[in-house]
């Protein structure tokens, strides 16, 4: 039986809880469904009332604060444009998302904000947050409006925002929590950043059902143990890099109580899916492909992944898949092509870039650059990128953007960076670079503790006199990428 395909605006969700409830959780803060409805609507009229007008970008750059939980469905209700930043950015990559999105409000910790050299023209400091003095109601948006944009990078330049509707968003939970048998009686630890899809929907595929979102930023893997025993959660997703963390922890009985893991972000390893199938027997483990520009695509049923651990199942409701060649022709079963998502989850593109719109936008469709195969056992398999993208913890991270990063260190001449594989993180950056002045080492590395998140950072920085070129003059890719690969 699929789920009702029928879409709604965003800010309906929270209807669909019992009132009484519990709804979201955040430290000691706990919400019933009725009070995260009215916080929703409280936190509308508080934005409106600082002056955007319907279709304004708004921004935050926070942890998983009350806020920042509430402000997906309360940008929606106000008919505001949402656009989360991941608080592990620093300056330099917050500026162009702010800049590239046109943001009109900025909401983020005073500390972040002290750190801007270009701001909105307004912001406000969380510190000085007041909710609104009236509910706003449920809106009546059109569910193709705008919703969010959610900043993800691509091959080449910097981090492009992605253009998410209410029906995207909305089918995407009903989607994700169908798929899932997700119920009103399961508790999800939301782990992940809330700037990424699948970190969002941890908190909308669970209010779809009225079930209850724990809100948690942890810095240790043992801190993620120690949540699930104290809050008995249900249902925990990771990306390839947390789940070798947490399969190298002493659970105990403190995971009894998990029923649904999920992976995506990454391809997970045989030897860890036998490693978490071992510690948690009872619980269903969903391994899942999805990108941002169409949210999730595939899910493999929990109970092939024994015989199928390589495999990351086939479409999920409201998606259509297929492989194609090169010409456009569908693949037949067993041939490797591009993986290309059609159907209502797919983004409607790329704020203000109608070039790289239409070269991945065709056809009411999403060319997702990754390599596939769909087996005789109708399973897709995924078997790498056309494109130089890096993944690092489960981040899509642009090469062109570490490059950019290491010029503008003054201490590079000139760069190339590559992804190589990494058991933990699924790949690490190298950087190949010829130095410029004295002392370049030291200086590339206190810009990049400087200006770069821990995941944008290279792991290591080989240094040489010059970079291979190409006959036409280029760097030579290729060559380098043979080198570190031997």
């Amino acid at each position: 039986m699929h789920p009702d395909p029928t879409p709604f605006p965003l800010d309906h969700l929270t209807l669909r809880g019992e009132p009484d409830a519990p709804a979201l959780t955040v430290g000691a803060d706990r919400l019933s469904y009725a009070a995260l409805e009215e916080a929703i609507g409280r936190t509308a009229d508080r934005l409106l009332a600082l002056g955007p007008k319907r279709g304004d970008r708004v921004a935050s750059w926070m942890g998983k604060t009350r806020l920042a939980c509430l402000l997906p469905l309360a940008c929606a209700r106000a008919g505001l444009v949402h656009v989360p930043i991941n608080p592990v950015l620093r300056r330099t990559q917050a500026e162009h998302i702010l800049a590239d999105s046109g943001a009109r409000l900025l909401v983020a910790n005073r500390a972040r904000l002290d750190t801007l050299e270009q701001r909105p023209e307004q912001v406000l400091a969380l510190e000085e947050w007041q909710s609104g003095e009236t509910v706003l109601p449920p809106s009546h948006s059109d569910p193709d409006d705008l919703a969010a944009l959610l900043y993800t990078s691509g091959s080449t330049g910097r981090p492009k925002g992605v253009m998410l509707s209410h029906a995207n968003l909305w089918l995407g939970a009903i989607s994700v929590a169908h798929y899932l048998a997700l119920s009103a009686a399961d508790r999800t630890l939301c782990v992940l950043p809330l700037a990424f899809d699948y970190g969002q929907n941890q908190l909308l595929s669970t209010w779809a059902v009225g079930g209850e979102a724990i809100a948690f930023d942890y810095l240790l893997p043992r801190d993620v143990v120690r949540a699930v025993d104290r809050t008995g959660a249900t249902v925990l997703a990771g990306v390839p890099p947390l789940w070798v963390q947490l399969a190298e922890q002493e659970w105990g009985e403190a995971g009894a109580s998990l029923r649904t893991l999920t992976n995506s972000g990454g391809h997970m390893p045989e030897p860890l899916v036998r490693r978490l199938r071992a510690l948690f027997p009872e619980a269903r483990l969903h391994l899942m492909y999805g990108l941002t520009e169409a949210f999730r695509s595939a899910s493999l049923d929990p109970a092939l992944v024994d015989d199928a651990p390589d495999a990351v199942g086939a479409a999920i409701p409201f998606a259509e898949l297929s492989v194609r060649r090169m010409d456009g022709s569908e693949a037949a079963a067993g041939e490797e092509g591009e993986l290309v998502h059609a159907g209502p989850l797919v983004a409607q593109g790329y704020w203000g870039d109608v070039e790289r719109t239409a070269q991945r936008f065709r056809g009411g469709a999403v060319w997702s650059g990754d390599r596939a195969v769909i087996g005789e056992d109708g399973l897709l398999r995924i078997r790498g990128r056309d494109d130089a993208m890096i993944k690092v913890s489960g981040h899509r991270v642009s090469p062109s953007e570490i490059e950019e990063a290491a010029l503008a260190s003054g201490a590079v001449e000139d760069g190339a960076a590559f992804g190589v594989k990494d058991e933990r993180l699924g790949q690490r950056i190298v950087l190949v670079a010829v130095a410029k002045g004295d002392r370049a080492e030291e200086r590339l590395q206190r810009h990049f503790a400087a200006e770069l998140p821990a995941h944008l950072r290279p792991s290591e920085v080989r240094w040489v006199d010059a970079l291979p070129l190409s006959p036409n003059g280029k760097i030579d890719r290729a060559a380098l990428s043979s080198e570190l690969a031997a």
